[in-house]
Formats: structure tokens, sequence, C-alpha cells
């Protein structure tokens, strides 16, 4: 079962040599164009996981981010890369992998902010506190501007919770509650400056996004993705745990900084 739409790999085009992961361009069945995330590269499919959650709650609270799908990728693809390095990817990733819709002529964040400014860039911050995510720095600030509006991409660097499930976190009581009081910083974070729109940005997205909005948000995860963990050996337990995880961060407001921690930076 997947909540994302389902597209089949016509042809891989290019690999994009960016960080350790190598994600490339394909072109896939429904004449998209999309940057190929693999369930075979080494950081594994909680990776993809975390993609997926997190770009489903960025739609969910107003922010742009490009439209996924799942990619069903034929071992046939493999046979006609010259690649070494390409080929063993391709093959070790048969079967689902994350598809991002390619921007064409997008560009990387230059320092302004689109849309609506402040209020957009404190709605990133939130997004990232939320989802503990560590990696949208000025070094890797994860945002695309295309046609005038800032895109938030590269989630897979969020809920870092679910990478201590296989040495069974999930036995240990007060796990979920561990993950909602975790605080978060955003001292290196790219939009850090705007952190005085935080309160606002919080109140509207109190509105946007309730608990009983994350269980269809968690449904969109592939089954293929959710691996049997100790205390939760099916899918539908892995997806109940995520469910449990995200809904204690939100009922909390401890991993919230406080707007004076990103000011004057």
């Amino acid at each position: 079962m997947t909540g994302l739409p389902l597209v089949s790999v016509t042809r891989y085009v290019t690999p994009l040599r960016e960080g350790g992961s190598l994600p490339g361009i394909v072109e896939g069945d429904d004449l998209g164009t999309y940057v190929c995330k693999f369930r075979g590269a080494g950081q594994g499919l909680r990776v993809l996981v975390a993609e997926v959650l997190a770009a489903e709650l960025a739609r969910r609270i107003g922010l742009r981010t490009p439209r996924l799908v799942a990619l069903d990728l034929d071992p046939e693809i493999a046979r006609y890369e010259a690649d070494e390095e390409v080929q063993e990817l391709l093959v070790a990733s048969v079967g689902l992998n994350l598809g991002v819709d390619f921007l064409p002529g997008s560009f990387g964040y230059d320092g302004e902010v689109g849309g609506a400014g402040a209020d957009l860039a404190a709605k990133v911050l939130w997004l990232d506190a939320f989802c503990a995510n560590v990696d949208r720095s000025w070094r890797n600030p994860n945002l695309l501007v295309w046609h005038g509006e800032l895109w938030v991409i590269d989630h897979g660097a969020s809920l870092y919770f679910h990478h201590g499930w296989p040495g069974g976190a999930l036995e240990r009581d007060g796990a979920a509650a561990r993950f909602a009081a975790q605080p978060w910083s955003m001292d290196d974070h790219v939009l850090a400056a705007h952190a005085a729109a935080l309160p606002a940005a919080d109140a509207e997205i109190t509105r946007l996004l309730q608990p009983e909005d994350l269980p269809a948000v968690v449904t969109a995860v592939p089954d293929e993705w959710l691996e049997p963990v100790p205390g939760a050996s099916t899918p539908e337990a892995v997806r109940a745990a995520y469910v449990e995880f995200l809904t204690a961060r939100l009922a909390t407001r401890t991993w919230l900084p406080a707007p004076a921690e990103g000011m004057d930076r």
C-alpha cells in the first residue's frame, strides 16, 4: 500500500552528485521528470519516510514543497547504465523509491524570502522545529526559489527518533514523550533571523494542523518502507508509532524556540 501516486521509471537520466546519497534525475511513465531518492542509498529507508512525513506536514501548514510520487524501479533500468557506482545503486534500489517533482529553472535560496516574507520564513522554522530537522543551514539551505516563490526540499534529516527504533527504543517507556519534550535549536538555521514571527506562525498553524490530521499524513508512506522493529512488527504498527510520536510532540510547545533565540544574527 502507498498513499503516494505510483509512477514507473522509464529512464535514468543523470546523477545529482550532491551529498552522499547520489540522487538522480529520472523520467516516469507519466511523462514527468523527478529527482529520485533511492531506497538503496546508504541512509536507508527511514530517510525516505522522513522526507514524506515532513513534506506532507509542510503542505498542510501552507508551505510549498514539490509533489512526491512512489517511483517503481525495474531491474532492467540498471542494465543500460555505464557508471558502475550508479549501476550498483540502481540494482540495490529495485522496487519503490521516492520521486520528487523536478522544478526546472529553480535555483538555491540566496537570502531573499519569496512569497509572504517573514511570515513564510517563520512557518519553515516551525516545521523544522516540529520535525527536529537539523539540516537547513547556510551551508545547506535545502530551499529553492521557483517562479519567485520559496519551496522547501530535502527533509531526510528530520524525525531522528526513528533511527533508534531498530535498537528497541519503542519498547522503552516514555519514548514518545521524550521526543515531545526535546528542544530544538535554531542557532544554525538559515532563517533564524525571522524568529520574531514564530508566535504568529504557531497560532496560524494551530488552526491548520490538528492531531486528527496526523494519521492521514502517515498514510502517505508506502508499506515497503515501514520496516519491522522491536515493538512494531507490521506496517500498521509502525504507522501507529509515528502517529503516537507526532501527536505527542504536537501536544506541547517545549520544542518551539523562543523568538529571542533567533534575533541579532
